[in-house]
């Protein structure tokens, strides 16, 4: 249990910490899957525009410490290589 008010103060900003980026991982996972779901449906329109959608956001996710940016190029770039070959 934390005793001195640094630790305390720690446990409540890491719990509101966690929410956000938890939301804000959440947010790039709905991106990501709208891509997908076009590509399996063959729309090769709309997944270029869901694409267009997700990059800034998954970029996003790198600046706020949320993935890694190796981790946001490799999605990106898998996205990008199954819209290519549609």
């Amino acid at each position: 249990m934390a005793n001195s008010p640094q630790a305390k103060k720690r446990i409540r900003r890491n719990a509101n910490r966690a929410e956000i980026n938890g939301a804000r991982t959440s947010r790039i996972r709905n991106f990501i899957k709208k891509v997908e779901t076009a590509v399996n449906e063959g729309d090769r329109k709309a997944a270029e525009e869901a694409m267009k959608n997700a990059k800034p956001e998954i970029d996003r996710g790198v600046a706020k410490g949320v993935l890694h940016k190796n981790t946001a190029a490799r999605k990106k770039s898998r996205l990008s290589k199954r819209i290519a070959a549609m």
